[in-house]
């Protein structure tokens, strides 16, 4: 349609066909003309872009959401906020109003995180939340996190992402990949392998050349499955793909898992914030 026969609209009218784009497309026809500005703007538009609970997560931030407008709302959101008492995260994708959210460390079963000798609780200056966990030793490492597929977006690919950090400290995190899953109920929706380790690390590549026989022979413990790497983040973390699935209609827990039980070695300087959940893209 020309931009000339938009502004003839009524403003009602352009505002129930914005409705039915996207945000970034509402965001794009602000810059067309003024005459478009408040329909482009308008609750109408940006009511629909906002998930139908978009109440439940404005009364569940930790502090109080301020906005006079749909769209003010969010952008709110979509710069994401702390809810339920700290322990996660929330967001809005900005260029399709699509579901995300953070478990904090504290949100996930990790295994022996109780215990003082393996594993520590502390504050950390770049971290969205008020904790993460540091793995002091252990020879087991089993990290869990769940959630319900109803709370997220319905009909959308999402992929799950632990996210950690590597201390100055760490030993023998990267002797073994570490194996991830994502299940849904009794169901395994996905399977790969990982290691625990800074991307293109230098001291790997020197083991590579020094313990291939070994390494692959470690390998050969684990199931199989594609190797993803970690990336670094843009906020300084590392994230690492646990895997994928998808909201039907149906609401099912979702479990996504990292694990390595296999290699028997002594490990540590692992830190962990948390489990994102975000829209595949």
């Amino acid at each position: 349609m020309a931009c000339s026969n938009i502004k003839i609209l009524p403003e009602d009218c352009l505002s129930t066909i914005l409705s039915l784009t996207t945000p970034q497309d509402a965001c794009r026809m602000l810059l067309v003309s003024l005459a478009v500005r408040p329909a482009a703007e308008s609750d109408t538009v940006w009511d629909r872009f906002l998930p139908c609970d978009c109440w439940d997560i404005v009364a569940r931030s930790d502090t109080p959401l301020r906005f006079s407008s749909k769209k003010e709302l969010f952008f709110i959101l979509s710069d994401s906020i702390l809810i339920d008492g700290g322990s996660k995260a929330f967001a809005l994708e900005k260029s399709s109003g699509l579901k995300s959210f953070i478990l904090s460390a504290r949100e996930l079963s990790i295994l022996y995180s109780n215990e003082q000798n393996s594993w520590s609780w502390k504050s950390i200056t770049n971290s969205r939340f008020a904790e993460v966990a540091e793995l002091k030793t252990s020879g087991r490492l089993e990290i869990q996190g769940t959630i319900r597929t109803r709370i997220l977006s319905p009909h959308t690919t999402y992929k799950a992402y632990l996210q950690i950090k590597i201390s100055d400290r760490a030993f023998g995190l990267d002797s073994i990949p570490c194996e991830t899953s994502i299940m849904a109920g009794d169901r395994v929706l996905d399977t790969n392998t990982t290691y625990l380790r800074e991307p293109d690390s230098k001291k790997q590549q020197l083991e590579n050349l020094l313990y291939w026989n070994r390494i692959q022979m470690l390998k050969g413990r684990v199931n199989e499955g594609d190797e993803k790497l970690p990336s670094k983040r843009k906020d300084g973390w590392l994230e690492i793909e646990l895997g994928e699935f998808f909201t039907s209609e149906s609401d099912e827990v979702v479990t996504m898992r990292l694990m390595e039980i296999k290699g028997h070695q002594l490990k540590g300087g692992l830190i962990i914030q948390g489990i994102e959940v975000r829209p595949k893209y």
